[in-house]
C-alpha cells in the first residue's frame, strides 16, 4: 500500500490471528500519521469511548502548537468530548446545546473535518481495534466517516474477532458491505514454519526446535500468535522453557520420558479467564456435557455422549446448542463435534479434579469398548489413550502395544513411542518384564526421529534383558540394532557390536538372521575405507537371500552392493544395483529402503564425491527427481537422518552444475536437521558440502572453516571415508590460499606412494596431493600422481575422461611446455563439460584454454575462450541470490582472467533487473498494466504457454508469489510509469 500516492478506502480485518503484527507492518512508514484507539469490553456502555482513546492519544504525543492549527472552528464542538481541549484554547467555551440529533450531527462533522485536515499534509492512517466492543456511537460515526475518507489521504483499518456474534456490530458491517465501503481482510493462522520461526524469534531458541515439541505448540495454538505468545510464557513460568548458555532452551525431552508436551501443558491464565467468562453463562447441564467432552478429546461423537450420558436425542441436541451458542464448539459433521479451540478444551480439562478425570475416562473407554468391540482394531488409539487415562493397567497393557504396532505400521513414530511408553510404564505398574519387543520396536522409532541417546536407552535394556534370560535371538537383535546405531555416532563402537552380533549369528544356525548381519558387517567395512573385504561379505549374504528367495534381503543388498561399487569408484556398476534394488523397494512398498536408494542414486551423475573419477551421464531432471522423491518419503516418514541426507545429497548434485543457490539451501537445511538430531556424520556431510560449495565460488576463508569443521567430527567418530572426503578438498583450499604446511599435514596421514588409490576418498586425496606438488612446481610429481589416478578409475564413459583431473594434467603439462597436449586434453574436457551441464568446471577450463592460446599467439582463440567464461561467470554470479557471494564470486573469478572482464550490455541489465532476460522485462512491465495472459500472448505474438512460462521464470527469480507483487516491482524498477 502506497499511502503517499493514493487515497485509501477503510479496510475491515475480522481477525484475531496476526492482528497486532499486521498492525506494526503497516505503520513502519515514518511519514505516516497513527492514530490508534482501542475499545475495551468494559466500554460497551461509554459513548465514542474508542474515539476518546485515540484523541487523547494524539494530545499526549503532539504540542500546542500543532493542534490549535487543526481545530478551527470546530474546537466548540470538539470541547464537549475531550474537555481537555479547554487547556490549550483557554478562551474557548463549548458551542452551545442543540438537540440531541443535532448535536450527534454536529459532533459527527467536527470529528471528520479534524481527521480530513490532519490527512491534507500527510497520509493518515487511523486504527481502531476491536470494534466488536465498540458502542453504537462510535460504530455510527465510523461509518459516518467511511463513507467520506475516499477523496482524502487517508485509511480506516478497524479490527474485530469474527468468531462471535455481536448485535451492536452486525448491522454495523453490514451497511460497510451493502454500500461497498470496505475491503476485508482475513488474517489466516501461521503455518508450522512460521510458528517456529516466532517462537525462535520471542524465545532466541537454537535454530532448531525439537519437531514434536513445535508440532505440540502449533497444533494447540493453532497458530494463533496471541495463543503462542501467552502458551511461551506460562512455558517459561513452569519452567519448561529455561535460560541456560546465554540462551532459551527447552528442557531435555527426556524429562517427558516420551510423553509429548501437551500431556503436560502449562495454560495461560488469560486462556482460563476467558474460557471461565464463558462458563459462567452455561447451565449446569450443559458444563457437565462439555466436561465430559473435554475428557472424550478435541472432537467428540454425538453417539458416545448419548450412550454415555444416558440422555435421548432432544434432550442432548439442547446442550450442544447451548455450547455452540456460547463459542465453545462447532459442528464439524451430521454427528461430530469439536471445541472450537484447542485451549478451550484443555482449559475445561485441566478445570476438573484427578479423580473426575480418571472416571470419565474409564467411562469412555469402557463405552468405547462396548460400541466398537466387532472393529477395535479401528479405535486402538482411543481406546489405549483412555484406558491410559484411566490407570486401567492391564487394558493399557494390551491396547498401546497394539496402538504402537499400528501407528509404527502407519509411520507415525512420535505416535508409536507414546503408546509403547505407555505400555512399558503399563508393564513396570504390573510388576511385568517388558517385551523385548517392546524396547526394540520404541528405540527404533527413538532412531527414526534422530534420538540417538534415547534409542541407544532402549536397545541396551533389551540386550541386558535378553542376556538375563538366556535369549539369543533376543541378544542378537539388540547387538544388531546398537551396532547400525552407532554407525551415526562412533565406527568403532559400531563395529564391536556388530562382530559381535556376527559372531552370535553363525552359532544360531538362522540363514537369514546370518545374511542380515553379513550386510551390515560389510557396509561397516565400506565405511571404513575397506570395500574390497566389504564385497566379500555382500556376496554371502546376497547369496543366502537368494537361496531363501528373500526380496527384502535382496533389495537391501543390492543397495549395499551399490554403495560399495559407489566406493570403489564403478559408477556404473553401482547404477545397476541401485536399480535392481529401486525396483523391489516399490514392488514391496517398502518406503524406507526406497528413500535410501534413491537419495544416494540421485547423485550418479554430476557429484562432488567423484571428481576424481568419471561422471555417469545422467540428466539433471532424473538425478534431482530421484532426490527429490527421496527427500518427500522421508519427510512423510518423520525419518529425520533421511531427511537430512536427502539434502546434502541433492545439493551434493545440484553444485557441481552450478546451481549454488538450491544446494546451500540443501546443505543449510541438513546440517540445521543433523545438529537438532546430533546426527555426527551427517553434520560432517553438510559442513563437507557447504565446504566445497564456498570453494567452489571462491570464499576460501568460510569454505576452510567448514572443511575443518567436517575433519574435526569425521576423527571424533573415525568414519575414514567422510575424513578421506574432508581431508582431500581441505588440502585443496589450503594450497588455494598458499598454506602449504596445513596443506601437507592434512594429506600426510592419508597419501602414501607405495598405496595407490583403490577409493573414491583416496582418488580424492590423491588429486588433493597432485595439486599441493604443482603449486609448488613440482610439475613433473604431480603429473606422475594425476597418472596414477587416472589408472586406478573406472574408464567409465566419454573415454575415461575425468573433468578435475583432466584439468589438472592440463595445467601440468603447460608448466612442463607441453602445450599441445594440454590444449588436447582441455578441448576433450571442454566437451564432457557441456554435456555434464558442469557450468562451473566449464568456465575454468575456458579460463585456463584462453591463456594456453594468448601464450601462443592465438588472440582472437583466446578472446573467445575467455568471452565464454566470462559469460558463464556472469551467469553463475546472476543467480546467487545473496548479495555477499556474488560479489566475492565475481571479482575473485574474473581476477582469474588476464584483465578484469567487462559484463556485457545484456548481462549488466540483466543483474540490474533481478537475473530477468528483455523478454521476461517486457511480460513484466505489461503485467503491471494490468494485462491477462492472454492479452499479452496476443500482443507479442507467441502462445499463451510461452508466457505462462515467462511468467514462472519472472516470480521463480525475484522470489515473488503473485502477479501483483511483479507489477509494484516493474514500477518501483521504472520498467512502468505508475498509473
Amino acid at each position: 500500500m502506497d499511502m503517499n500516492t493514493a487515497a485509501l478506502r477503510p479496510i475491515v480485518c475480522p481477525v484475531l490471528i496476526g492482528r497486532t503484527s499486521y498492525l506494526e507492518a503497516l505503520m513502519t512508514s515514518p511519514a505516516t500519521l497513527v492514530l490508534e484507539g482501542r475499545c475495551f469490553e468494559s466500554d460497551r456502555s461509554l459513548p465514542y469511548a474508542p474515539l476518546l482513546d485515540l484523541l487523547r492519544s494524539f494530545l499526549v504525543s503532539h504540542s500546542s502548537d500543532d493542534i490549535v492549527p487543526l481545530l478551527s472552528l470546530t474546537a466548540p464542538a470538539l470541547v464537549k468530548l475531550v474537555p481537555e481541549l479547554g487547556t490549550l484554547v483557554p478562551e474557548l467555551a463549548p458551542s452551545s446545546i442543540l438537540e440531541p440529533e443535532q448535536e450527534k450531527r454536529q459532533l459527527f462533522q467536527a470529528l471528520t473535518h479534524f481527521f480530513t485536515r490532519l490527512s491534507a499534509t500527510q497520509p493518515v492512517l487511523m486504527i481502531i481495534e476491536d470494534v466488536h466492543w465498540s458502542d453504537e456511537s462510535s460504530l455510527e460515526f465510523l461509518l459516518y466517516l467511511a463513507r467520506r475518507v475516499a477523496s482524502h489521504c487517508m485509511l480506516l483499518l478497524l479490527t474485530y474477532r469474527s468468531e462471535e456474534e455481536y448485535p451492536v456490530l452486525t448491522p454495523f458491517l453490514a451497511n460497510l458491505s451493502r454500500e461497498r465501503l470496505a475491503e476485508e481482510l482475513m488474517l489466516t493462522p501461521l503455518s508450522i514454519d512460521e510458528v517456529g520461526e516466532m517462537i525462535r524469534t520471542i524465545s532466541r531458541l537454537p535454530r532448531a526446535l525439537d519437531a514434536d515439541f513445535l508440532e505440540a505448540i502449533s497444533r494447540l495454538t493453532e497458530g494463533n500468535p496471541f495463543f503462542i505468545e501467552e502458551l511461551l510464557k506460562s512455558l517459561v513460568t513452569a519452567g519448561e522453557i529455561v535460560y541456560t548458555n546465554g540462551r532459551w532452551e527447552r528442557k531435555s525431552r527426556k524429562d517427558g520420558q516420551g510423553i509429548p508436551l501437551p500431556e503436560r501443558l502449562y495454560l495461560p491464565r488469560s486462556v482460563q479467564l476467558a474460557v471461565q467468562q464463558r462458563l459462567d453463562h452455561l447451565s449446569a447441564e450443559a458444563r457437565d456435557l462439555l466436561s465430559l467432552a473435554a475428557v472424550a478429546g478435541r472432537r467428540f461423537d454425538f453417539a458416545l455422549l448419548q450412550q454415555v450420558t444416558r440422555r435421548n436425542e432432544a434432550e442432548l441436541l439442547r446442550l450442544v446448542k447451548e455450547l455452540i451458542t456460547a463459542q465453545l464448539v462447532v459442528e464439524e459433521a451430521e454427528d461430530v463435534f469439536a471445541f472450537r479451540h484447542a485451549l478451550t478444551r484443555q482449559a475445561v480439562y485441566t478445570d476438573l479434579l484427578a479423580r473426575e478425570r480418571r472416571a470419565l475416562h474409564r467411562l469412555i473407554a469402557e463405552t468405547l469398548e462396548s460400541i466398537h468391540a466387532n472393529t477395535l482394531d479401528a479405535h486402538l488409539g482411543n481406546l489405549a489413550h483412555h484406558f491410559y487415562a484411566a490407570r486401567d493397567w492391564g487394558k493399557v497393557l494390551e491396547y498401546a502395544q497394539r496402538a504402537g504396532e499400528q501407528a509404527q505400521i502407519l509411520y507415525a513414530p512420535q505416535a508409536a513411542i507414546e503408546q509403547y511408553t505407555h505400555a512399558l510404564e503399563a508393564a513396570q505398574q504390573l510388576s511385568q518384564t517388558p517385551s523385548l519387543r517392546l524396547y526394540w520396536a520404541r528405540g527404533h522409532c527413538y532412531e527414526l526421529l534422530g534420538d540417538f541417546a534415547a534409542a541407544c536407552d532402549d536397545y541396551t535394556r533389551a540386550l541386558e534383558t535378553a542376556r538375563t534370560a538366556h535369549d539369543s535371538n533376543g541378544e542378537w537383535q539388540s547387538l544388531f540394532a546398537l551396532g547400525y546405531l552407532w554407525t551415526g555416532r562412533d565406527y568403532e563402537q559400531a563395529g564391536s557390536y556388530l562382530h559381535s552380533a556376527l559372531d552370535l549369528a553363525r552359532t544360531m544356525n538362522d540363514p537369514l538372521i546370518l545374511a542380515r548381519t553379513l550386510n551390515r558387517v560389510g557396509n561397516w567395512y565400506v565405511n571404513i575405507e575397506k570395500p574390497q573385504e566389504g564385497l566379500r561379505y555382500h556376496e554371502e549374504a546376497r547369496g543366502i537371500f537368494e537361496a531363501l528367495a528373500d526380496s527384502h534381503g535382496l533389495a537391501e543388498t543390492y543397495d549395499l552392493l551399490a554403495i560399495a561399487s559407489y566406493n570403489m569408484g564403478g559408477p556404473i556398476t553401482g547404477i545397476a544395483y541401485y536399480e535392481q534394488a529401486i525396483k523391489l523397494w516399490r514392488v514391496l512398498d517398502e518406503r524406507q529402503g526406497l528413500a535410501s536408494s534413491l537419495a544416494t542414486m540421485g547423485v550418479r551423475g554430476t557429484n562432488y564425491l567423484n571428481i576424481a573419477g568419471v561422471w555417469v551421464t545422467a540428466s539433471r531432471a532424473e538425478c534431482v527427481g530421484d532426490g527429490e522423491e527421496a527427500l518427500a518419503i522421508a519427510r512423510q516418514l518423520g525419518w529425520r537422518s533421511a531427511e537430512a541426507l536427502a539434502l546434502i545429497f541433492l545439493g551434493i548434485g545440484l553444485g557441481p552444475r552450478g546451481e549454488y543457490a538450491r544446494a546451500l539451501q540443501c546443505a543449510q537445511a541438513g546440517l540445521d536437521i543433523a545438529t537438532e538430531i546430533e546426527h555426527e556424520p551427517w553434520m560432517g556431510f553438510a559442513h563437507l558440502l557447504l565446504g566445497i560449495l564456498a570453494l567452489d565460488m571462491l570464499g576460501l576463508p568460510t569454505a576452510r572453516q567448514h572443511l575443518e569443521r567436517a575433519l574435526e567430527l569425521a576423527k571424533e567418530i573415525t568414519y575414514l571415508f567422510l575424513l578421506r572426503v574432508v581431508s582431500g578438498f581441505l588440502a585443496s583450499v589450503c594450497v588455494a590460499q598458499q598454506d602449504f604446511t596445513r596443506a601437507e599435514a592434512v594429506l600426510k596421514p592419508e597419501f602414501s606412494f607405495n598405496a595407490p588409490p583403490q577409493t573414491v576418498a583416496q582418488r580424492l586425496i590423491w588429486y588433493a596431493q597432485a595439486e599441493l606438488e604443482l603449486a609448488r612446481s613440482h610439475a613433473d610429481t604431480a603429473l606422475e600422481i594425476i597418472d596414477q589416478v587416472m589408472a586406478s578409475a573406472a574408464s567409465g564413459e566419454h573415454g575415461g575422461v575425468i573433468l578435475h583431473v583432466w584439468h589438472l594434467r592440463a595445467r601440468a603439462l603447460l608448466a612442463l611446455k607441453r602445450a599441445t597436449e594440454a590444449e588436447t586434453k582441455l578441448l576433450e574436457a571442454q566437451g564432457v563439460a557441456r554435456t555434464h551441464g558442469a557450468r562451473p568446471m566449464l568456465w575454468r577450463l575456458c579460463a585456463t584454454l584462453g591463456k594456453l592460446y594468448k601464450t601462443s599467439g592465438r588472440r582472437e582463440q583466446a578472446e573467445g575462450q575467455f568471452a565464454e567464461a566470462g559469460t558463464i561467470i556472469e551467469e553463475l554470479a546472476t543467480e546467487l541470490t545473496d548479495e555477499t557471494l556474488r560479489d566475492t564470486f565475481l571479482r575473485c573469478a574474473t581476477g582469474q582472467m588476464p584483465r578484469p572482464l567487462q559484463l556485457s550490455p545484456r548481462r549488466t541489465a540483466m543483474q540490474a533487473f533481478g537475473g530477468l532476460t528483455e523478454r521476461e522485462r517486457e511480460v513484466a512491465a505489461l503485467i503491471a498494466q494490468g494485462k491477462s495472459n492472454r492479452a499479452l500472448a496476443d500482443e507479442l505474438v507467441v502462445s499463451e504457454r510461452t508466457i505462462g512460462t515467462h511468467v514462472e521464470n519472472i516470480l521463480s527469480k525475484l522470489g515473488f508469489t503473485s502477479r501483483a507483487q511483479i507489477a509494484v516491482w516493474a514500477v518501483e524498477k521504472g520498467l512502468v510509469k505508475p498509473s
